[in-house]
């Protein structure tokens, strides 16, 4: 829900690298997010991935959800990152 920018801001823009975040992470967001688009078993195999945002939307209530270039699915702004220092992908 835009935890830097604020609400319909997005944290990530358009054509920035972003990390998705640990397997661990992503298994516990998938047990526990009950909302809108849910993550898919087949996401949790992008673990630590590193990928371009390729678009992003918003679904009521100002979350944030990403496209990114190459990885399946769409992403919740809770399971991206800042890609890791002296990590390009």
């Amino acid at each position: 829900m835009g935890k830097r920018n604020g609400p319909y801001l997005a944290d990530f823009a358009v054509s920035t690298k972003v990390c998705v975040a640990d397997r661990a992470t992503l298994e516990r967001f998938k047990n526990e997010w009950k909302s809108h688009h849910p993550l898919a078993p087949e996401q949790l195999e992008f673990a630590g991935k590193v990928a371009i945002v390729q678009a992003i939307g918003y679904y009521h209530g100002a979350d944030e959800i990403y496209t990114l270039e190459g990885l399946l699915g769409l992403w919740h702004e809770q399971c991206l990152r800042d890609v890791p220092e002296g990590r390009e992908g």
